[in-house]
């Protein structure tokens, strides 16, 4: 073991927002312009189940607003800088990736026109997958997979993309992998496509 492995090998590193893959952006959102209450993670953790719910479902309904307006796309993207924030903390992101608000992420990063949205939507993804402490059964994580290697398919030529969506997949893939190892879950409740291996395989011998 000793000649085979060293120590740096048995570390896991973050895919996403890690500084040696990729050089850093700053998050930032403007509160004045959000919609939403730009609560603290302190204010969010300490509140009562009426209170969250509310707050979520404003959330909810401003990102799954359909209005196609250049305001209503700089709303979204602000929400979703916002959520980037958030994400980074254990106990949001655990709340966070088993509310109604996952599957919207993913309906955004089907079906939002405005590439940052869709960029962005991909990051507050990942960024819950790396954070979440739990994974319950009834999170569509098989969908996320299924959608971000269909992204990555049809925009292969694209390595900006690329970049956006690859670290959100890796953080999923690994996630689900890892709570499968501690058995927490039968490996029938996340299936996914033998595309992702294949998209996966092609990124690492085109990349």
């Amino acid at each position: 073991k000793e000649l085979i492995y060293t120590e740096s090998d048995l570390i896991v590193t973050p895919i996403i927002d890690n500084p040696k893959i990729m050089k850093l952006v700053p998050v930032r959102f403007d509160s004045k312009t959000l919609h939403v209450p730009a609560y603290s993670v302190e204010k969010l953790s300490s509140m009562k189940d009426t209170d969250w719910n509310n707050f979520l479902k404003r959330m909810c309904s401003l990102l799954d607003s359909s209005e196609k307006s250049t305001g209503a796309a700089r709303s979204k993207l602000n929400l979703l800088h916002y959520l980037c924030t958030l994400a980074v903390h254990k106990e949001i992101a655990s709340r966070l990736i088993s509310s109604q608000l996952f599957p919207i992420l993913i309906q955004q990063l089907r079906a939002a026109s405005n590439w940052d949205i869709r960029a962005n939507g991909a990051r507050v993804i990942g960024l819950l997958a790396l954070h979440t402490s739990e994974l319950g059964e009834n999170v569509p994580a098989s969908e996320a997979i299924t959608v971000l290697t269909e992204l990555i398919r049809e925009n292969f030529r694209n390595s900006k993309l690329k970049q956006c969506f690859l670290p959100a997949l890796g953080e999923l893939l690994y996630l689900m992998a890892s709570k499968e190892e501690k058995g927490e879950h039968p490996r029938e409740c996340w299936a996914f496509p033998s595309a992702v291996c294949t998209v996966l395989m092609r990124c690492l011998q085109e990349g």
